[in-house]
């Protein structure tokens, strides 16, 4: 892969493991933010020698120059800064500021308010923050906008609390439908349901009056079709399960419409492809929800390459608010895969094509996680690899000499030891043909995305390759019902391991797969925290429980490392975007209850704001 060409080098390294949370006392602030506006100057100039005396630990009032150091496009005042920087102070873990100053698209300077007050010029913009929280925005590493945009134009079955519930959403949804339309939903959980049992095709055929009615779980890893739905995708009695894939049957062998993994393929092949518009207004739905919960970067598997082109439209307009790292698909051919990495700059900070996304197995909730012993719940059944090893390690091996970043789904053991294994060979392949990592040097930042069950034997050696632990804690809120009844004991003791990682080293990156769970990513720094249920009732295994500064740094600089971005985004120092947000609180001073109900007032990316509460 071509290096990306920074503009800035910081030399600044990404710090992963924080200290005790500051405990300063939230500050009761008015329910508006003044802003005092003179005309906007947009210019992308930033004097380099400037922003490297900050960071160095100058500010603006040691030089008899200051006069001569441009002026801010836009100030902001009067805040309680959190840096990201960590802080050689016992009182305080990260450095805490008042003030930012941005020119262009990266921060000037940060620091207290009448050193920050001096870089005012007469067209700066002023904006008095009244002592409000700001932070780093939020680098989400792993989601889905194009699943998150259909699911918002679709029948949006999250929630829904028995087959019941289902089938009216379902029917509610075919009276509106033309003749012959596809119903398309997800969303669903049978584990929330008084009876646990999956729904049939039988279920949706009664409310369905001849459409084709196909229903995705809620992780996206089991389907339920009506069967028109089956009849469409010549799903039969007679057809077999694929690699990787499973169709469930009833006592007579007939298809019961539950297809797991990439059975579901026969259908989705015949669903028609929606239209460029649909696509758009997707993910511009999807764009918004992350806007308004303050994430600012966004590593998305959205793997119709049409979606990357929708992207690229919309950074013409203008429009694209989020920075986007986009993931292609590791089964695609390496020469397509290059193709596709040379369509689009690599050095464009707010899109460009990123890793190579790979599934190793499912998910725990559908039972189809690969693991290397049986489920306790379902003694026969050990989940379903995606892969032949041998097949998977010479993928692996190719494209990692090809200059790829690769990350695996791999969420049980089985899964977890197959990706490692292929990561130790591919880079030993790489150390003998004397090939260099995407960011250069060795260091090729692999990754296994989710990570839920892992032994500590495994966790070491995700250490001694240098592998990215890409984890997303808001899915313990959803797993915590039945976790351990999947695992047992031992194994859903070393399980959703956040800690652990970070003891030994291993560099953690957060996000939130949405949308298999809420964007929001105060609900993933409450389940890092306190490892509880959001009413606060049950609690897994809280010695894996993380400090809010080590939560912030995995949705932060963690995610910027995974990306190899820790040099331009993840902490507020001069030289870095002005990817920023302002809360309505102190995150790291609210108590547990009330950092679930966190509002996002302002969201700022590259010193543009791209959402502000009404």
């Amino acid at each position: 892969m071509l290096s990306r060409h920074r503009r800035l080098p910081q030399g600044l390294k990404p710090s992963f493991l924080g200290g005790p949370s500051g405990t300063a006392e939230a500050v009761p602030f008015p329910k508006q933010i003044r802003i005092f506006t003179t005309p906007f100057l947009s210019s992308a100039f930033l004097l380099f020698s400037f922003g490297l005396a900050q960071c160095m630990g100058q500010n603006p009032s040691d030089s008899a120059t200051t006069e001569a150091k441009p002026k801010a496009d836009i100030i902001f005042e009067h805040g309680n800064v959190y840096t990201g920087v960590p802080a050689n102070a016992q009182f305080s873990s990260v450095v805490r500021e008042e003030a930012i100053a941005v020119r262009g698209d990266r921060i000037l300077a940060v620091g207290k308010n009448a050193d920050i007050r001096k870089l005012k010029g007469p067209q700066t913009q002023v904006v008095d923050l009244s002592g409000r929280f700001v932070m780093p925005g939020f680098n989400d590493a792993h989601l889905h906008l194009d699943d998150a945009g259909s699911k918002k134009l679709s029948v949006d079955l999250t929630g829904v609390n028995s087959v019941d519930d289902l089938r009216t959403r379902v029917a509610k949804k075919v009276e509106g439908s033309k003749a012959g339309d596809w119903i398309l939903g997800e969303g669903w959980d049978e584990t929330l349901w008084p009876v646990k049992v999956t729904p049939t095709r039988w279920d949706l055929d009664e409310v369905s009056d001849g459409h084709p009615v196909f229903l995705v779980r809620i992780d996206t890893h089991i389907a339920v079709a009506n069967t028109r739905a089956l009849q469409l995708g010549s799903v039969t009695l007679a057809s077999r399960n694929p690699q990787g894939g499973q169709i469930d049957r009833n006592q007579n062998g007939e298809p019961t419409g539950i297809l797991r993994e990439t059975a579901q393929a026969a259908i989705l092949q015949v669903i028609p492809k929606p239209s460029h518009r649909l696509r758009r207004e997707g993910l511009e739905l999807a764009l918004a929800d992350l806007a308004q919960h303050g994430v600012t970067s966004a590593q998305d598997y959205s793997p119709v390459w049409e979606n990357f082109q929708i992207y690229e439209e919309l950074e013409k307009e203008g429009k694209l608010t989020a920075r986007i790292s986009e993931w292609l698909p590791f089964d695609d051919p390496v020469e397509e895969l290059s193709r596709k990495r040379e369509s689009h700059p690599q050095s464009d900070l707010m899109l460009h094509t990123g890793m190579l996304k790979g599934f190793m197995d499912g998910s725990l909730g559908s039972h189809t996680a690969a693991m290397l012993e049986p489920y306790a719940d379902d003694p026969k059944n050990s989940g379903l690899p995606r892969y032949d090893a041998a097949k998977l390690n010479e993928m692996t091996k190719e494209r990692v000499l090809a200059g790829f970043q690769i990350g695996f789904h791999a969420i049980g053991d089985k899964g977890v030891q197959m990706a490692l294994d292929a990561f130790a060979g591919a880079e030993n392949a790489a150390s003998e043909e004397k090939v260099k990592a995407p960011g250069g040097g060795d260091d090729f930042r692999l990754r296994i995305e989710h990570a839920q069950v892992t032994t500590p034997v495994q966790i070491g050696l995700f250490k001694g390759l240098k592998v990215i632990a890409s984890m997303q804690p808001s899915h313990l809120l959803t797993d915590m019902r039945w976790a351990q009844d999947r695992l047992g004991p031992r194994r859903a003791a070393t399980s959703y391991a956040w800690l652990a990682f970070l003891n030994k080293g291993v560099t953690l990156a957060f996000g939130t797969d949405y949308p298999v769970e809420p964007v929001t990513p105060f609900r993933g720094l409450y389940a890092a925290v306190t490892r509880q249920s959001e009413n606060g009732k049950q609690e897994y295994f809280p010695q894996q429980r993380l400090t809010m500064d080590q939560a912030i740094a995995a949705y932060t600089t963690g995610s910027a490392f995974a990306e190899f971005e820790e040099k331009e985004k993840g902490k507020l120092v001069p030289g870095m975007l002005a990817d920023f947000i302002i809360l309505d609180r102190d995150v790291t001073a609210a108590s547990k209850e009330r950092l679930l109900a966190t509002k996002v007032l302002r969201t700022v990316v590259g010193g543009k704001t791209v959402y502000e509460a009404k």
